[in-house]
């Protein structure tokens, strides 16, 4: 049975501009787009709300927290992963980006850390979402962990047929990067870890040592993998304009997280798309004391919101951009079209005809928007 819903007399987000006007979803995609006020027989009255094209998100940690609730504690996959995406759908994400860690440790005293998971959890992602249990459209982003013991064998488990689409090279050694304050790495690791302060001393020493013994190899290794499974690659907390060049020597297209305006503003004049972080941008300040996203939006350097560990925060930070820049069309599409050209998508991300019907509606309370529904493929699922 054809499924089709109009929504009329709402506000379209399009790329470069809001105009009032309706459009048509049937069969998973935008079949018409009118502008005006009128609204036809059958048709949902908006309103005047806001309707835009679905979010896209490139990184969020949101199915590792279901997965793994709180320190030593595993939850069950099936459940765990129909939470998150019901939750990315409740936060007007159609397509994501799931963050799933490789590279871990095998020493015996380290056993305290979590284990991999990603070969087994993206293998049922992919299941689900061929079977359509899933609400919205899933794909795997590997974050490898540079800093690691395992990387390499993981790294092994995963091939073009895995559909991997983004692969973060990361290094979250103490000491640098992300954590260049190693106050801030001692509380964010022990909250995390629950690990006791007795030994801390030895488990950075642990770390440092062996990013020193096998960094390298395993920065060869992540990038050799994300050519041989066709993801793009994205850098991670470059805070140097050394480790940008790096990174674009690597082949990087994506600067996840840039610590710095100096790295931030690198990344850009070479090319690669600023990635920031939503709840960095909502709160006003990064959590590890690093840049903040507010002052690389008004630099001019912020392209993409991601969502990381706060899903809500997305459209929030978008809207917060767009009034912002007094430009709605221009924050929503940090959140939307620019996010999809950067993996090379051009049926998602924008509102036109012939597009998929991957669509939100949400008004403003306040300075705060809130959803009304999500619609993906043309059918709403939330």
């Amino acid at each position: 049975m054809t499924q089709e819903t109009i929504l009329a007399n709402a506000m379209l987000v399009l790329p470069d501009e809001t105009v009032r006007g309706a459009l048509l979803l049937r069969d998973g995609k935008i079949q018409a787009l009118e502008t005006g006020t009128s609204v036809p027989s059958g048709a949902v009255d908006c309103q005047g709300d806001y309707v835009a094209p679905g979010l896209v998100e490139l990184h969020t940690d949101n199915l590792e927290r279901h997965l793994h609730p709180r320190p030593k504690v595993n939850w069950p996959h099936l459940p765990a992963i129909l939470a998150h995406d019901q939750e990315m759908a409740g936060a007007g994400v159609t397509t994501v980006f799931d963050a799933l860690r490789i590279g871990f440790f095998q020493s015996a005293a380290r056993n305290k850390l979590r284990k991999g998971y990603a070969r087994e959890v993206a293998t049922e992602l992919r299941n689900l979402g061929e079977q359509g249990t899933l609400k919205i459209r899933h794909h795997v982003h590997l974050r490898a962990e540079t800093c690691s013991e395992t990387l390499i064998d993981e790294l092994a488990d995963f091939g073009p047929e895995d559909r991997v689409g983004i692969m973060s090279l990361m290094d979250h050694t103490p000491g640098q990067r992300q954590f260049a304050d190693m106050g801030k790495f001692e509380t964010y690791t022990r909250g995390k870890h629950d690990l006791p302060s007795d030994g801390f001393d030895d488990y950075v020493r642990f770390l440092q040592e062996l990013r020193s013994r096998l960094g390298q190899t395993h920065e060869n290794a992540v990038v050799e993998a994300a050519a041989r499974c066709g993801a793009v690659l994205a850098s991670h907390d470059d805070t140097t304009e050394q480790q940008v060049e790096t990174s674009v020597q690597y082949g990087a297209r994506l600067a996840e997280f840039p610590t710095t305006v100096a790295a931030a503003r690198a990344s850009k004049m070479r090319g690669m798309a600023t990635v920031l972080g939503g709840p960095n941008l909502v709160r006003g300040a990064s959590h590890s004391g690093n840049v903040a996203a507010a002052e690389l939006a008004d630099l001019g350097i912020l392209d993409i919101i991601s969502s990381d560990y706060a899903p809500a925060s997305l459209l929030l930070g978008a809207v917060q951009l767009g009034q912002r820049w007094d430009n709605m069309a221009k924050g929503l599409a940090t959140v939307t079209s620019t996010p999809a050209q950067a993996v090379g998508w051009t049926d998602r991300g924008r509102l036109g005809v012939g597009l998929a019907a991957d669509v939100i509606r949400f008004k403003l309370v306040g300075n705060v928007p809130t959803l009304q529904a999500v619609w993906c493929k043309g059918a709403r699922v939330a």
